[in-house]
């Protein structure tokens, strides 16, 4: 046990010091998150538990099966033949959602596989003078597969390969992205720590001949804590930690000059607004074993998307989750601005509980 644990503290501590080495190198990049990449559906929230808490659910180790197609080194034992549905109702007609499925084989480890889409609806063509040429439609779909293996009871780790396919009008595309992921869990301090690694690849098959467009890769982290004898687990995560600068760089907007000095006055970016925006925080209140209420902030949703005059509930999220005979469901509402927010709906079912024992 203690080599065991001495080979874990140097791998960490070798680790470690690259990743601090990019966290630190990403500081001084300066780029924006939304519209660089392609197959953005893939950062979409896959269900309602993790939409009420605010977007993200990497550091909570339970047995549902949803988390674990957020990072697959949740992927567990007591999510044996779980299947879950999911569905959101997004803005503008869009409608988007998930089905997985987990299987755990003894010494080889969990299972999980699954199959996302998004849906932009219907569409109408029309031709340079008016003539109409009929509907087309716009969908893009993602199959998941994933292994995750327990490397004793306080290490996990997992991967979860993606094979996506886009169809936009007449534009189509394939692609190949891998996440892979670590999870530490203390059972007996209610404590879980995971670092996520998302969308390692590319564009095998790109829209246009010879343009290969970059993933949406990312890197997150975070944490969740359950106090001793309080029903209630607060979770915070950390995302885009490859890159520093999240702040929205107007190009419009004419820079005034100093009155005292003549010059162009340039707006500093405050540290305190670029760290929160790299901060999801979200709470679940466990009030029975059967009912349980979420809610969740994001501060860099906020920002992006509200209207500074009517800010309102842009960027909060809340939900609840209940189990009613051996079907968990699960309900949660987003709030994006003024304009509108999102309806997501989970259903997670263990088909072993409808077959004679």
């Amino acid at each position: 046990m203690l080599s065991k644990t001495f080979c874990y503290f140097v791998f960490v501590k070798q680790h470690f010091r690259l990743f601090l080495i990019f966290f630190l190198f990403s500081f001084i990049c300066s780029a924006q998150v939304g519209g660089n990449n392609t197959y953005e559906f893939l950062n979409l929230i896959p269900s309602a538990r993790i939409a009420a808490i605010g977007g993200n659910g990497i550091a909570i180790k339970d047995n549902d099966i949803n988390l674990a197609f957020q990072n697959p080194s949740l992927f567990n034992s007591s999510m044996n033949n779980n299947l879950a549905f999911n569905f959101s109702d997004y803005l503008a007609d869009i409608n988007y959602g998930s089905v997985g499925f987990s299987k755990h084989i003894h010494k080889l480890g969990s299972f999980g596989a699954g199959i996302q889409y998004i849906n932009y609806g219907k569409f109408k063509e029309t031709s340079s003078t008016s003539e109409d040429l009929g509907n087309f439609y716009a969908l893009e779909y993602a199959l998941n597969l994933a292994l995750a293996k327990q490397l004793d009871s306080n290490f996990s780790i997992g991967a979860n390969l993606k094979t996506i396919y886009s169809q936009l009008y007449d534009y189509r595309s394939v692609g190949n992205a891998i996440d892979i992921a670590a999870t530490y869990l203390n059972k007996n301090k209610n404590f879980t720590a995971a670092l996520v690694i998302k969308n390692i690849g590319m564009q095998l098959k790109p829209y246009a001949y010879g343009n290969r467009e970059k993933l949406p890769f990312e890197v997150q982290a975070g944490i969740s804590k359950k106090p001793k004898h309080v029903p209630f687990r607060i979770s915070l995560i950390t995302e885009n930690l490859e890159r520093w600068n999240l702040l929205y760089e107007d190009t419009i907007t004419v820079i005034t000059n100093d009155p005292s000095t003549q010059q162009p006055k340039k707006e500093k970016k405050h540290i305190v607004d670029n760290t929160l925006r790299h901060i999801v925080l979200g709470g679940e209140f466990l009030i029975t074993k059967n009912f349980n209420l979420r809610l969740g902030y994001n501060y860099q949703r906020r920002k992006e998307l509200q209207v500074e005059s009517r800010p309102g509930m842009a960027g909060f999220s809340l939900g609840a989750g209940v189990k009613i005979l051996k079907i968990n469901i699960s309900y949660a509402w987003s709030s994006y601005s003024i304009a509108g927010g999102s309806h997501t709906f989970s259903i997670i079912t263990n088909l072993s509980d409808f077959t004679s024992k």
